[in-house]
């Protein structure tokens, strides 16, 4: 397997249980696990880091369609966290990169769909001019891109919360690689947020 060299980083970002969970066993839609967290000090300083050095947002469309229903309605909304704010702006200005076998025409601004392997993408788009691009919680995407060992940043909120089943992230299988661990905090609630970089 070619090892990625040079060009643009890809940083991942997802939310986890303790026990290493995405998604609920039962509705992986319900985020509701995820939400006292999500609004913590640390979990919104943590997102702001990851866009702040990034230009391009890889998505699914599941993700797509959740995140571009929702985060656009923060922008001038009264008493929204300005770190909210920022992201949403950010999200809206943003060259965004959707990967879909459905959807035949993006309903967002500044949006190219794509019906190609995740990796190939990834490896197109760290060849072309730009910042990070930034991973917002696909898990189909960020497990083809581990397997394709095409991340160059793990980026995780660990929340304290066991899930009791459903989806992990990593699956057996995967490539056996080394990381760095390159910033860590912890919040309130328990919220912990964590940065690891490849090791190549």
């Amino acid at each position: 397997m070619t090892q990625p060299t040079g060009g643009r980083r890809v940083v991942v970002n997802i939310a986890l249980s303790l026990d290493g969970r995405y998604a609920k066993p039962d509705d992986p839609l319900d985020m509701s696990w995820v939400m006292p967290y999500a609004v913590t000090d640390v979990a919104r300083d943590h997102l702001t880091g990851l866009w702040k050095s990034a230009s391009t947002a890889l998505l699914g469309r599941v993700n797509a369609e959740g995140f571009l229903g929702f985060w656009p309605t923060v922008i001038g909304t009264e008493g929204a966290d300005p770190r909210d704010e920022g992201f949403a702006k950010w999200l809206v200005a943003s060259d965004k990169v959707v990967l879909s076998s459905t959807l035949r025409e993006a309903p967002w601004e500044q949006t190219t769909l794509v019906d190609r392997p995740t990796a190939e993408v990834a490896a197109e788009l760290r060849a072309t001019e730009g910042a990070d691009i930034l991973v917002l919680s696909s898990a189909s995407v960020i497990k083809a891109l581990l397997a394709a060992d095409q991340v160059d940043r793990l980026a995780f909120t660990v929340f304290p919360v066991t899930l009791g089943g459903g989806p992990r992230l990593f699956d057996d299988g995967l490539p056996a690689e080394k990381w760095t661990l390159v910033s860590h905090s912890a919040g309130e609630h328990g919220t912990l947020a964590l940065m690891y970089d490849r090791v190549r």
